[in-house]
C-alpha cells in the first residue's frame, strides 16, 4: 500500500476521526468509567512476558473475531507503532481464520488494510488520527 493510498483506506484513520467525537462526548458523561478503562488498558499493556507489540497483535487479532472495526483501527495503529512487520499482521490476522471462520475472512482484510495504512504513515514519518 503506497502513502498516497493512506488517506483512501475506510478502515483506519477514517475510522478512529469518526469515533473520536463519540467518545469524548461519552467520556464527559462518564469519566470515571472512561479513566478505570484507560487504567486497565495501561496495565493490560504494560511490558511483561509479552512486548507490546505483541500484545497488540493479539488485541488486533481479537478486534477481527469481535468484528469490532473500532478496535481494528485502534490496535493496527498501536501494532504499527510498536514496530509490528506486515508479516506479523497477516500472520496474526490468520489465525482468526482457525478461531473464527468465514466472518474473519471479511474483518481480516479490513485490519491487514488498517495496519498497512499506519504502518505506511510510519514509515514515511507521519502520525495519522
Amino acid at each position: 500500500m503506497s502513502v498516497t493510498t493512506v488517506d483512501q483506506s475506510p478502515h483506519g484513520a477514517a475510522v478512529l476521526r469518526e469515533l473520536s467525537p463519540l467518545h469524548r462526548e461519552l467520556r464527559r458523561s462518564i469519566p470515571e468509567v472512561y479513566r478505570g478503562f484507560g487504567e486497565l488498558h495501561r496495565a493490560a499493556f504494560a511490558d511483561g512476558a509479552l512486548d507490546v507489540r505483541t500484545k497488540e497483535l493479539i488485541a488486533l487479532a481479537i478486534g477481527v473475531v469481535e468484528g469490532c472495526d473500532g478496535c481494528i483501527a485502534s490496535h493496527a495503529q498501536a501494532a504499527a507503532r510498536a514496530g509490528a512487520t506486515r508479516q506479523e499482521a497477516a500472520e496474526a490476522i490468520g489465525v482468526t481464520f482457525l478461531m473464527k471462520g468465514g466472518p474473519a475472512t471479511i474483518y481480516g482484510p479490513r485490519a491487514y488494510d488498517a495496519f498497512c495504512e499506519f504502518a505506511d504513515a510510519h514509515d514515511a514519518g507521519d502520525a495519522p488520527a
